[in-house]
């Protein structure tokens, strides 16, 4: 099968659309598939299959805002798509922002099956404005997705039903969806780690996600200041985003111990996760987190915001896993009563590794190739009845 995936936003691998998409090459690529790859990129120019398309330049402040995030937007280019996706049974687009209508009316002319990826909330882009919260903004968001491409393409992907519900909710229609989890590399898994000389004595708390609002790493700062175990608390923050100096200025004024800001690589972070007590994920804004499963499938028991804006509380298995979305007060005392409790949280450990099995990224990148097959042979079906 000829493959085009068409990555607006690809850029390093800091954040879960990135990973997702090199995730779904890298499989297809390894099954004998025919994969193309159009970015805006400038490092991936001469590198067979990639289709380097132009950097999109959006005025001063979404410029800066991209650069914060370590991004570039995409700039459309019709000749370059066109020699990327003359050939393919199928295009896979990743978000529908910059380049997304124009490449799916050219695909829709050339009639070649769609599907697009659902990797960003209404609110990951609204929070760069100062809007998350005004629902109205996020409403326009989802519509403008769906205007912009889901509208055109053939069957879209959900990491969780979670989002499908919401975004059909919003545009009040139901759309052809395959739930597929992102998945769980299998190298997330319980394995020897030893904590660093100057942690031995600390109760280490991790938490996986960039360094931006919707992330609410700051609920996360409150409660180990709250806690009252705050001295013996190590806090370590795996990522890297704009609020970072923010986050540092805090931790540096109101907690005991400085937690550990940094961005791991990928062997790294499996010692990091496998020699932490707990996991924290105070986002109130997500799609998935694949970083809580995989803090889960490496024996971390999680404690994760009840949001009504966030799919990671369907992972819980109790409400010992769930804390108050927001609120700092609960949070802390759910961290208490895991330290107070390490008998209990070696019985969750248990059951959330039992659970954890259905999410293999094998499995789940299996599934992503079955939608595709699906899709193109539902687009030669609808071809045979027209004819």
């Amino acid at each position: 099968m000829n493959v085009t995936v068409v990555c607006e936003v690809l850029g390093e691998a800091n954040n879960g659309t990135t990973i997702a998409a090199m995730n779904l090459i890298n499989y297809l690529t390894k099954k004998g598939h025919n994969v193309k790859v159009v970015c805006p990129d400038a490092d991936k120019r001469g590198k067979e299959n990639y289709y380097i398309i132009p950097v999109a330049n959006l005025g001063h402040i979404l410029n800066k805002v991209l650069e914060m995030n370590k991004i570039v937007a995409a700039k459309y280019d019709k000749t370059t798509i066109y020699d990327a996706v003359k050939d393919a049974d199928i295009v896979h687009i990743m978000i529908p922002v910059f380049i997304a209508r124009k490449t799916a009316k050219l695909l829709k002319s050339l009639d070649i099956p769609i599907s697009a990826g659902f990797h960003a909330q209404a609110e990951n882009l609204t929070a760069h404005l100062g809007m998350k919260n005004f629902h109205f903004a996020n409403h326009l968001t989802y519509l403008f997705y769906n205007k912009n491409l889901y509208k055109y393409v053939d069957g879209i992907h959900y990491p969780t039903q979670f989002i499908r519900d919401y975004f059909e909710k919003e545009i009040k229609k139901t759309t052809n969806g395959y739930v597929i989890s992102n998945g769980v590399n299998d190298i997330y898994r319980v394995r020897p780690s030893v904590k660093p000389k100057e942690f031995e004595d600390k109760f280490c708390i991790l938490f996986t996600g960039r360094y931006s609002k919707e992330k609410s790493h700051m609920v996360l700062l409150k409660a180990i200041e709250k806690s009252k175990y705050k001295d013996k608390i190590q806090l370590i923050c795996a990522g890297d985003g704009p609020l970072k100096k923010k986050l540092v200025k805090y931790s540096e004024k109101h907690l005991t111990n400085m937690p550990m800001f940094n961005f791991f690589t990928r062997e790294e972070l499996l010692d990091v996760i496998n020699y932490s007590d707990l996991y924290c994920h105070p986002a109130e804004i997500e799609i998935e987190a694949i970083s809580c499963l995989e803090a889960i499938c490496c024996g971390l028991v999680p404690v994760i915001a009840n949001s009504p804006r966030c799919a990671t509380k369907a992972f819980a298995i109790d409400e010992r896993s769930l804390f108050k979305v927001n609120d700092s007060d609960d949070l802390a005392q759910k961290i208490d009563y895991f330290i107070e409790n390490p008998d209990e949280k070696e019985k969750l450990k248990k059951q959330y590794l039992e659970n954890s099995t259905a999410f293999d990224q094998e499995h789940c990148m299996e599934l992503m190739e079955k939608m595709l097959f699906d899709l193109v042979e539902k687009h030669k079906a609808k071809a045979n009845e027209k004819n």
